[in-house]
């Protein structure tokens, strides 16, 4: 920063309204202290009802160990379109072919009958084009709506979000919909064998070529971890206590917060896009760090700089600048990758938002409030990972990662690197690996892993082994 007394001024003035987003390492430290009770509270049955982050079994109990073979289809579901995958496994090679299909308006507004008629007549026809008709399949099914999971493959949708409003399904078994609809619309033995978020397809997805993958991460739109927890630590836990001793937790951490225990590190911003959100006082920790909220708190700070004189001096009060939700987070990306004095991007994404008149300093100051709120964001999520592996204590750890934020934003991976290093035991190794298609190879590899469990199952029914 320029260094003369008039700039120094300003930029003092500038600080004391960014103050907020230089958070201490003794900061994030409180910070995983604070998600550490509460992510035990979420697993003990006496605490889990008033617990923030509910810490859901998965009924996934184990990852993939290389020996899995066949065929499985796998469906991921999540918005207007869905994907329809064939899964070839063999060992560590995989072999995938993939159809997208589209839901229509009026079915998306329709009957939950004509939803999952819809989808099982698009599997119908996959299974045509692929020759798989008659054939006996295993199907994981990547459902990325709120869902209360009673077992692998029983999860009853909570709410309808993202514009569907199927009437008949909300409080009813997705998968008992979907296996039903299978029935009336296919020839093919199909058998709904799981179903799971992104978060849990994300992490079983790099677990089949990396064994030491035993924590998934989503940051994109949304901000979800999961992990793999031993049982007797899972007081929630109603399944069966077979080997493995272990399952998969879905964390839901992005609700951290909402108890008030981060009050004393939210900024004006972050209270001013909470009271504006169609959830207020929900999903406290989600909205520091996602790729829905990013973009916005970014927004909120520029428009208090430009209120206060301090940048953006000649600027148009009509412009979009002033619009909630119209600075997006890939803006943040965008101008972040500016490595030089031209700002290209930066002066591309003002004028998409219809600022004129802007300077070379402008500039620099939006992509400084830019740099800011991101590496907030990572070092929240990187605080958050670091509780995760300090819980673990292995030697070695990789985690996986998904979403458009992590995948498009240019600082994040090497961030979150440091701040993890930064903040876990001495001695924790660790890696953060992009996952490739978690949510259509990750749950087929359930269902794989599902299937050679059973398998497992039946063999030591027949050679006299119980449990309990």
């Amino acid at each position: 920063m320029p260094s003369t007394p008039e700039k120094l001024t300003k930029y003092e003035k500038i600080e004391s309204y960014v103050r907020g987003f230089k958070l201490s390492s003794l900061t994030y430290k409180r910070v995983m202290h604070l998600l550490h009770d509460e992510m035990s509270h979420g697993l003990l049955k006496s605490s889990n009802h008033i617990a923030d982050i509910k810490m859901f079994p998965t009924f996934v109990r184990a990852l993939p160990d290389g020996t899995e073979k066949g065929k499985f289809l796998a469906l991921d579901l999540g918005g207007t379109n869905f994907r329809v995958l064939m899964v070839k496994l063999d060992g560590r090679e995989v072999d995938i072919q993939s159809k997208t299909y589209l839901i229509p308006q009026r079915i998306m507004l329709g009957t939950g009958v004509q939803l999952f008629d819809h989808i099982a007549d698009c599997i119908g026809r996959f299974l045509t084009d692929h020759e798989l008709q008659g054939e006996k399949l295993p199907l994981g099914f990547t459902f990325s709506f709120p869902c209360r999971q009673e077992g692998l493959a029983k999860a009853r949708l909570s709410k309808w979000t993202k514009g569907f409003r199927c009437e008949g399904v909300v409080n009813e078994d997705i998968c008992r919909l979907l296996q039903d609809a299978l029935k009336r619309k296919t020839n093919s033995i199909i058998e709904i064998v799981a179903v799971v978020n992104d978060a849990v397809g994300t992490l079983m997805s790099t677990a089949h070529s990396d064994r030491q993958c035993e924590i998934g991460l989503i940051l994109g739109t949304g901000c979800n971890a999961c992990y793999m927890e031993q049982l007797d630590s899972v007081e929630l836990w109603e399944g069966d206590n077979c080997h493995p001793q272990q399952v998969i937790i879905n964390t839901e951490w992005g609700a951290f917060g909402d108890n008030g225990c981060l009050d004393f590190i939210r900024t004006e911003y972050d209270r001013e896009l909470d009271n504006f959100s169609i959830n207020p006082g929900k999903q406290i920790m989600e909205k520091m760090i996602s790729g829905m909220y990013m973009g916005e708190i970014v927004r909120q700070t520029l428009e208090r700089l430009t209120m206060e004189g301090l940048i953006f001096t000649s600027i148009d009060r009509e412009c979009e600048l002033f619009v909630r939700g119209r600075f997006y987070t890939k803006y943040v990306s965008e101008i972040e990758s500016d490595h030089d004095e031209f700002f290209g991007n930066t002066k591309q994404v003002l004028n998409e938002l219809g600022i004129e008149n802007y300077t070379t300093e402008d500039c620099k100051i939006a992509k400084y409030i830019c740099t800011l709120v991101s590496a907030r964001a990572a070092f929240l999520a990187s605080a958050g990972l670091a509780t995760l592996i300090n819980k673990l204590n292995k030697p070695e750890m990789t985690i996986a990662v998904d979403g458009s934020l992590y995948r498009f934003h240019p600082r994040f991976h090497n961030l979150m690197c440091l701040k993890i290093q930064e903040l876990v035991k001495p001695g924790l190794k660790f890696k953060l690996m992009l996952s490739h298609d978690g949510s259509g190879k990750g749950a087929a590899l359930v269902a794989a892993v599902a299937m050679r469990l059973r398998d497992q199952e039946i063999q030591e029914e027949e050679e006299g082994v119980a449990c309990v």
